[in-house]
């Protein structure tokens, strides 16, 4: 049975198939749907990890969206994973930019923090959000 997320963090970025190649390669996410524009920018996207899903787009297609984030930054996400040594094992084989390794965290969560090649930060760990710490 298929869980669908009641939040999906929204990204946007310059180079959209760069951001989908990394999260894919690199932090394992799987690209369900890919939808281009006339121009052949990405105009929507949907990424899976888990039961977990984020959407992102192209900057600079004049969308309303696209207008209303002109200014935004980078965002910060985080993922919860299983195995967070082997996911981090991965993301820094495929070149991901990692900034702070594999950590035992004094809340009980084991997390690492990597940023992907437009600035937004990833944070993985173990913890669940929802749920007691520790």
């Amino acid at each position: 049975m298929t869980t669908t997320p009641d939040i999906c963090p929204a990204l946007l970025y310059t180079d959209a198939r760069a951001a989908i190649e990394q999260l894919t390669t690199a932090f394992g996410f799987t690209a369900d749907a890919v939808y281009e524009d006339e121009d052949g920018r990405v105009a929507h996207a949907e990424l899976s990890y888990g039961n977990g899903r984020v959407m992102l787009g192209s900057r600079g297609t004049g969308s309303r969206y696209d207008t209303i984030m002109a200014g935004g930054g980078p965002a910060g996400v985080y993922v919860r994973v299983t195995d967070i040594d082997a996911h981090h094992a991965r993301a820094a084989a495929a070149g991901a930019e990692i900034l702070m390794p594999p950590t035992d965290q004094d809340y009980g969560s084991r997390d690492y923090m990597a940023q992907d090649s437009e600035g937004n930060v990833w944070s993985f760990g173990t913890y669940a959000p929802g749920t007691p710490a520790g």
